[in-house]
């Protein structure tokens, strides 16, 4: 389980890095700066919680339910925060209207939550 949290939390922090540097400098020009900044805010919260399962996956004493717990949660949450961030962002570049999607924004905020939530309530429980 250690080895798949780890690997997840490589592919979510490299692909924020590729989505930061595409924001900074390929969508620049075409969104505006209020967009632009909504768009980094989805690469923040995708670097934070790619350190999240950093550090859940290097934990020894993190119950092996509460790390599978804490992966679906941050995989579902980045997915559903940061991922309709980034086309509301950008939405003025495509057809679709992304505006319907920005319902699960929102949702995809408490998903992140609870995995902060479940890691403090494992860490004060967790046996000495």
């Amino acid at each position: 389980m250690e080895r798949k949290i780890i690997a997840f939390a490589a592919f979510l922090g490299a692909t924020a890095i590729v989505l930061g540097a595409f924001g900074a400098h390929a969508l620049k020009e075409k969104l505006s700066p209020d967009m632009l900044a909504v768009f980094e805010t989805g690469v923040k919260y995708q670097m934070y919680h790619a350190l999240l399962l950093l550090f859940t996956g290097c934990m020894p004493f993190i119950a092996q339910k509460a790390k599978k717990a804490i992966l679906a949660l941050v995989a579902t949450g980045v997915l559903f925060f940061s991922g309709s961030l980034y086309f509301l962002a950008c939405n003025a570049m495509f057809s679709f209207d992304f505006k319907k999607i920005g319902i699960i924004t929102p949702v995809g905020g408490l998903l992140l939550i609870a995995a902060w939530v479940v890691l403090f309530l494992h860490i004060i429980k967790a046996k000495r």
